[in-house]
């Protein structure tokens, strides 16, 4: 989009080729301004037929010096723009969801049976308790420290003996004992000393007797290895930009790059996304602030948000590699084609080079055939040749110029939509592994299952406790313990409704769980339909439940089924954002779906278009321009990498790779100017004193049509709908129009139509008019792009050899360029004749 206060002059000197662009436009203005009032003084007679439209280009100009300049700088900084913010959020929001889960974590933990009669004094066992501790950061990699407080503020334990401490006098402590919940801070604090801030969660403990608070429990998480991971995984692999994550006064929390901007240092924000330089230590940047959109009502610390910064000097540079010389040449046309929704400057570009072409094609035909002095129009007509030429070189060159930054820019943020989706999936399923083996842990689970014959009141404990965790952690469907046979003994489900869909769990899984030779392992079924999975595909995570007295025995386990649905759904759309159009999916190695954004595809069904990624090497994100079910759309595919030891090195493999695509526009079959290899007939009339033919393009084919016939082209947009006829190729008519020749109502019929009438209709988007006469009838035929006017000696011409439908239409061929192309010609009489009907 522009923008209305825009400060171009600030942003031409980091854009060269809009400067090449600029400074032709100039110059070329001034030459058209030259050719019209040269033409007006030397042969306003003869050139009377063409003065309007010189006139028309000569005003296009002066609005394009003015209006296309700003459209190209305000495109690249879209681009640029688009690109930045849609990093900028990702970091927030990873972190956000990432802290999430310590919210519940530190929320269960606190009221752990054997951990809350430690700090209440009821067992003293030093060794155990920290052993414990130990256990659940094997676990849960994220923490990097544990901490037992006492409400005096000494530590009663912790997990690092390297970094001991005796006590601390940290607020954190008071605000705890007085909050019914967990308290967030992100501080340096005498737990921590001389390890610079950290991001510590913590809650009150009560004592198990009385409910009064004992103590606290305190989490450090691993702050500073998360956001190197967050940065590695998702940073710009040129390194033109900077990532950060900053507090709410734009002091940088984390930084991707400490030699470029060091934590500490306040940065500006730009959290409304105006295309403005901002000045950071002498320098001046492009910047794109983001604030969490949340997760599950949970926004993360106060004012945290995510901040990417690109130099203006580097941040329109372009890649060495080329988009366009990879495409297919008639997908690039089709894309071209739909230019207008995608990119409205490429538009007004294709649309200026369309306007010049014209001016050059509307010069050749106006004198071809009648008896008149040429000589004097000979002059205007070369140098309207001329610079037409050098008006459609400089255009070609903007058009692919900016038509290879909006395809870059498409194709790197899809390809990071993509990465983004099976990232989280794999943050997200890190937790449930985590989460299995913990509970799995929980001492009353352990010794009710060890006993002969429990009391049916124990299993009512249990219960008590899946429904405590299952309020904390809302990712789940369901929740149950299963005793050594596999009977499900207690559950907790989300619809409320604890009455087990199934009695037990199946042989394979249990002999599974049962088989786990320690703590640290676990099981998870295949993407599938369970009986306990509520009718939906999902993963069920298992872990073995351990005597009490004995860890090598196994006295049965705990099943936890991820709502795979919601939480699958949530991730992709969180992903994709505000492409609205755009479509996510996850898939298996096969090919099936585990989730999409489409609400008809059927999970568990191949998605066709992950068929050619399958193959994809773990980490590594694509991106392509294709053809998707009649559309020209953005493909992103990326294939998960695990996460920490989740999927790496903890023995469990199960990759998923995520499509992602966005649709651009219809496919458009049949396009002119998808390979053109005549192009350099465009400027150049032979002087041999041969007849002349004004041709031209209709889908791939060059036809030609004799240009004594020719009145002028117009744009097809000047074309309004006509009233029903009956008549099939009739597509509309041009009113009276200013400008050109045109002074009553002409209708307009489709030639490939008229050639073919099964031939399906198509836009008439940058399409072009011939306006044909016949004695006193006008008509005008639909066609796809103006060529030239070239001259051709009636040795080059003979007859066509075949006939019948439209064939009938074409009697001669030209055999150009000594017999290497054959162009079709029309008969103007019989075309008259078929528009009739």
């Amino acid at each position: 989009m522009a923008h209305p206060a825009l400060a171009v002059d600030n942003y031409l000197p980091y854009m060269p080729d809009v400067v090449r662009c600029e400074t032709s436009l100039r110059e070329l203005n001034v030459m058209w301004r030259l050719i019209e009032s040269t033409a007006r003084m030397v042969c306003p007679t003869e050139a009377q037929a063409i003065l309007p439209t010189i006139a028309a280009t000569r005003s296009g100009f002066d609005r394009l010096e003015s209006e296309l300049v700003r459209s190209l700088v305000s495109e690249k900084i879209d681009n640029v723009m688009s690109a930045i913010a849609t990093r900028a959020g990702y970091i927030i929001d990873i972190v956000v969801r990432n802290l999430y889960e310590r919210t519940a974590d530190v929320g269960f933990l606190a009221i752990d049976r054997v951990l809350c009669e430690f700090v209440a004094g009821q067992v003293r066992d030093v060794d155990a308790v920290r052993a414990r501790l130990r256990s659940y950061r094997r676990k849960y990699t994220v923490y990097d420290e544990i901490f037992l407080l006492d409400t005096e503020g000494n530590v009663l334990v912790q997990t690092d003996p390297a970094y001991a401490v005796e006590g601390t006098q940290d607020p954190l402590l008071a605000q705890a004992l007085q909050t019914d919940g967990y308290v967030q801070v992100f501080r340096p604090t005498d737990l921590r000393p001389g390890l610079g801030p950290s991001l510590m969660y913590a809650q009150r403990m009560l004592h198990p007797s009385t409910h009064e608070p004992v103590g606290v429990l305190c989490l450090v998480f691993g702050f500073e290895t998360e956001m190197a991971g967050i940065f590695r995984s998702h940073r710009d692999p040129r390194g033109r930009s900077i990532m950060l994550l900053l507090d709410g006064d734009g002091t940088v929390l984390a930084s991707a790059d400490e030699h470029w901007i060091p934590r500490g240092v306040r940065v500006p924000t730009n959290p409304d996304d105006n295309p403005r330089l901002l000045l950071f230590a002498g320098r001046e940047y492009l910047v794109a602030t983001r604030y969490a959109e949340g997760y599950q009502g949970y926004r993360g610390p106060e004012g945290w948000q995510g901040q990417v910064m690109i130099p203006i000097d580097l941040a329109f540079q372009r890649d060495d590699s080329s988009v366009l010389d990879a495409l297919d040449p008639m997908i690039a046309a089709g894309l071209l084609s739909h230019a207008r929704n995608f990119s409205p400057p490429l538009y007004e570009v294709i649309r200026a080079t369309e306007s010049i072409r014209r001016v050059v094609w509307n010069g050749q035909v106006v004198t071809a055939g009648r008896n008149m002095d040429r000589q004097r129009l000979k002059t205007i007509l070369d140098q309207i040749s001329e610079t037409g030429a050098r008006s459609n070189t400089l255009f070609s060159h903007s058009v692919r110029d900016l038509y290879e930054t909006v395809l870059s820019s498409s194709l790197q943020q899809i390809g990071l939509v993509a990465h983004l989706a099976v990232d989280l999936l794999d943050r997200n399923l890190y937790e449930r592994a985590d989460d299995c083996r913990w509970w799995a842990l929980t001492p009353e689970f352990r010794t009710i299952l060890a006993q002969d014959s429990p009391d049916p009141g124990a299993f009512e404990t249990i219960r008590g406790i899946l429904r405590y965790i299952h309020s904390l952690y809302t990712v789940y469907s369901r929740l149950f313990v299963y005793d050594r046979q596999g009977r499900i003994v207690a559950q907790s489900h989300a619809g409320g409704d604890d009455s087990a869909s199934a009695s037990s769990v199946d042989a394979e899984t249990l002999q599974a769980v049962l088989a786990l030779d320690d703590e640290q392992r676990y099981q998870v079924s295949p993407f599938r339909v369970d009986p306990l999975s509520d009718g939906q595909a999902t993963y069920t995570y298992h872990a073995a439940i351990r005597h009490p007295d004995d860890e090598r025995r196994v006295v049965g386990g705990i099943g936890i089924v991820f709502n795979a649905r919601r939480e699958f759904l949530a991730m992709l759309q969180g992903a994709i954002g505000g492409r609205r159009n755009a479509q996510a999916h996850l898939t298996d190695r096969q090919g099936r779906l585990i989730a999409t954004t489409h609400p008809e595809l059927p999970i568990g069904e191949p998605l066709p278009a992950a068929m050619p990624w399958l193959g994809l090497p773990n980490g590594e994100t694509v991106s392509r321009i294709v053809e998707h079910e009649g559309r020209y759309a953005v493909l992103g595919a990326s294939a998960s990498a695990g996460y920490r030891e989740f999927k790496t090195t903890d023995g469990y493999r199960d990759d998923v790779i995520a499509i992602v695509i966005e649709p651009l526009g219809d496919v458009r079959e049949g396009l002119a100017g998808a390979t053109r290899e005549h192009d350099d007939w465009w400027t150049q009339a032979s002087a041999r004193g041969g007849h002349e033919y004004a041709t031209f393009y209709l889908g791939g084919d060059l036809l030609a049509i004799d240009a004594a016939c020719v009145r002028e082209a117009v744009p097809a947009d000047q074309m309004t709908s006509a009233p029903a006829t009956g008549h099939p190729a009739l597509v509309g008519l041009i009113p009276p129009t200013a400008n050109t020749a045109i002074n009553h109502f002409i209708w307009v019929y489709d030639l490939a139509r008229l050639l073919n009438p099964a031939a399906p209709a198509r836009s008439t988007e940058g399409r072009q008019i011939i306006v044909l006469e016949r004695g006193a009838q006008v008509c005008g035929i639909l066609v796809d792009e103006l060529h030239a006017v070239p001259e051709f000696e009636a040795s080059e011409i003979i007859d066509a050899p075949f006939g019948g439908s439209g064939r009938r239409l074409i009697d001669r061929l030209i055999r150009a360029r000594g017999g290497q192309v054959l162009i079709a010609v029309l008969d103007n009489d019989r075309l008259f004749t078929a528009m009739r009907g």
